[in-house]
């Protein structure tokens, strides 16, 4: 199935602005407030956000993150795992060394307890060699048809990318996604994502014809609807959506306040047709962070044990 209605986040201890990932991510910005002012507004973000997946009948687990060593970033676990419906469980290679100490034991041995895992196939060996593929933020998957979509860029590399899809046995479409000045984007959910039915994608990103041409029809002839977002919009983080669904069968599309506030009517009309929309105030999150609803989210499409 395309959505899972069972994820995980975790729940920052020292969320803050990241000097190491602000190299290759332009979406960061500081805040001049005291970090004990951010710190709590985050986790009054995190816990609305929180309770309202749960509201809305999504299986929610969440991970309290440790104090020491300091991750900045932990609020966004998408990027060190994915956890598969065939019971295999990735670990991603991350760019910068204080992202790869996010990758934790302790979550994969306690989600263990409920779902089946198969396999744990760690490739964060690559790190090594300065080859970084950093989970469902570096690929978009279409599990439906077994597609994975990648941007390249310094944290998503070519040959880590196909590695995945061979394991995975998905087919991969790659091609690169610039913002305005030319710099290539850093994860491709920020460029686009896929529910059951459709596409929310910037497709003047890819500035190439042929690469574009190439993501259009893969999206089109595997029967999505594309809704094509603005740089604009894309800015926003329009692009960093997720499909999930409830317990009861549901679709639903989590997004950011922001991103939601920058759809027309029109684009939010025909999103309506396929899911229901859920925007989250997390402004601190995601302009100190650069990431948004999309990249706090971990899906589990693992079995649960009976």
């Amino acid at each position: 199935m395309q959505t899972t209605n069972s994820v995980f986040l975790v729940r920052p201890a020292n969320f803050g602005f990241n000097v190491e990932t602000a190299v290759s991510n332009v979406f960061q910005n500081k805040m001049s407030e005291k970090e004990e002012v951010i710190q709590s507004k985050v986790l009054k973000e995190f816990d609305v956000f929180t309770s309202t997946l749960r509201s809305k009948g999504v299986n929610v687990f969440v991970f309290d993150d440790t104090p020491t060593p300091v991750k900045p970033d932990a609020i966004f676990p998408n990027n060190w795992i994915s956890l598969h419906s065939n019971g295999k469980v990735i670990l991603y290679p991350m760019c910068t060394p204080n992202r790869r100490i996010e990758r934790r034991q302790d979550i994969i041995d306690s989600l263990a307890k409920k779902f089946n895992i198969a396999e744990v196939i760690d490739l964060s060996g690559s790190e090594a060699d300065n080859k970084f593929m950093e989970g469902t933020g570096s690929i978009v998957f279409d599990h439906t048809n077994r597609i994975a979509y990648a941007c390249l860029s310094p944290r998503t590399d070519k040959d880590v990318f196909l590695k995945v899809c061979s394991i995975l046995q998905y087919k991969p479409v790659y091609f690169y996604s610039r913002d305005k000045s030319g710099k290539e984007i850093y994860h491709t959910n920020v460029v686009m994502c896929i529910g059951k039915g459709f596409a929310v994608i910037c497709l003047e990103s890819i500035t190439d014809k042929k690469e574009r041409e190439n993501v259009v029809e893969m999206l089109t002839g595997t029967g999505n609807q594309i809704i094509d977002i603005s740089f604009e919009q894309m800015v926003s983080f329009a692009g960093n959506m997720l499909a999930i669904r409830s317990n009861d069968g549901k679709e639903l599309l989590v997004m950011s306040q922001t991103s939601y506030d920058s759809l027309t009517k029109n684009q939010r009309e025909t999103l309506e047709k396929y899911c229901e929309l859920v925007p989250l105030s997390i402004n601190t999150i995601e302009t100190i962070g650069g990431g948004s609803a999309r990249c706090m989210i971990a899906e589990i499409f693992l079995q649960p044990i009976n």
